[in-house]
């Protein structure tokens, strides 16, 4: 299996979300899996999302009031699993699969970290499951909330063609519990959802942190790790867990990724000052760009 940075734009008509970026996949190998960073949006996002930031905090860290606004996928496989995590707004992504030579019957498991809407938006179409043999997993806490106690419509529509498909499970904190999936742990990040979920990905010694949406604004959020955003549901718990996160990451030099960091965004983080520093990944593991 070839392993190797896909760059350029993909083939065919642009996604109706925006999607106008230069680059369209970004491939990393964590032992005998492939990464693939799928982009699925580019465009801008206004600092006023940030909650609780001064004026001066703002001007320094995002002199213009707005930052560049990213939304990825993941896709992970190797020779026996073919595992898509979050399906982003369902628009660039089966273009991207078929760069992949991926057929949607394929993928076999979808993991999804939260229920917002650019995470689910690829599930299913007029009622139909757009991925016909997988299973769905989620975090019971999320799927409670969402279905029953915020009873959202867009996420029981999303669940509902997967039927006895959908899975649950909880969660464990960062560094414990058990697989989840082989080489696959779950891992508690509540806060920015009630159930909101971060994945390790773990083979032949290597790892990889997928965060979701542990991180909106990268440029003040590393910086500045206890500030949160609009979208979420406690922001102070969101600012906490996100601390916790890369604390982990940088003392374990477990690379993260992000589904709305910049592109490639895969990277390692490293402490600096009150707050830390991302440098982005290259295609080979353990170099950096």
């Amino acid at each position: 299996m070839k392993r190797e940075i896909i760059c350029g734009m993909v083939c065919g008509a642009m996604a109706v979300h925006g999607f106008a970026g230069e680059h369209a996949i970004f491939t990393y190998p964590v032992g005998d899996w492939d990464v693939h960073l799928l982009v699925e949006y580019t465009g801008q996002g206004n600092s006023s999302i940030l909650v609780g930031a001064s004026e001066e905090v703002l001007r320094q860290y995002i002199p213009g009031g707005t930052y560049p606004s990213e939304t990825h996928t993941l896709l992970i496989r190797r020779a026996d699993r073919i595992i898509l995590i979050d399906t982003g707004f369902g628009g660039k992504l089966f273009d991207h699969l078929k760069t992949l030579g991926i057929e949607p019957a394929q993928v076999d498991t979808v993991l999804l970290t939260h229920m917002h809407r650019d995470h689910i938006g690829g599930l299913q179409r007029r009622g139909e499951a757009l991925f016909p043999r997988a299973s769905v997993y989620l975090s019971q806490q999320e799927k409670t909330y969402w279905t029953e106690t915020a009873a959202d419509p867009a996420a029981a529509a999303a669940l509902a063609p997967y039927g006895s498909r959908v899975r649950t499970f909880l969660p464990k904190p960062l560094g414990a519990g058990e697989e989840l999936l082989p080489g696959i742990r779950a891992i508690a990040a509540f806060g920015h959802t009630p159930g909101h979920t971060l994945y390790q990905v773990e083979s032949k010694g290597q790892k990889l942190l997928i965060w979701g949406d542990l991180m909106h604004v990268q440029d003040i959020q590393f910086p500045l790790p206890a500030l949160s955003v609009s979208y979420d549901t406690d922001p102070q718990a969101a600012g906490a867990i996100r601390k916790q996160a890369l604390e982990y990451a940088a003392q374990h030099t477990i690379p993260i990724a992000g589904m709305h960091l910049r592109y490639p965004a895969l990277g390692r983080v490293s402490p600096e000052g009150a707050g830390y520093r991302f440098s982005p990944l290259s295609r080979t593991a353990g170099e950096d760009l």
